[in-house]
């Protein structure tokens, strides 16, 4: 294992993760629900971002299928991430946000 590559990995998740906490932080401050969306999205892609390296090297799985796992599971973050700024406008321009 490349000492480099993990401390690079370990700066990554620590950033993520410190997005994810701001951003629940405001979901609980101001209960803006899509800040709550941001955070959970951000997770996923914090976790996301190590898991190939973890079920590579640590579970054994091949490359591939390690592959195949990190980037479902950063895709559903960036989905999470989606769902919060244009899932609110449109329920918002359907007239059930502000009533």
């Amino acid at each position: 294992m490349h000492i480099e590559l993990v401390i690079a990995k370990l700066i990554t998740v620590g950033l993520g993760l410190l997005i994810t906490y701001k951003a629940y932080k405001g979901y609980q401050t101001y209960q803006n629900e899509p800040m709550l969306y941001v955070a959970l999205g951000f997770f996923f892609i914090s976790i996301g971002s190590i898991m190939e390296g973890v079920l590579f090297d640590v579970v054994g799985l091949s490359i591939f299928v390690a592959g195949a796992i990190q980037t479902t599971i950063v895709a559903i973050g960036m989905l999470v991430i989606i769902y919060s700024l244009y899932g609110q406008l449109s329920q918002q321009a359907d007239g059930k946000e502000g009533l």
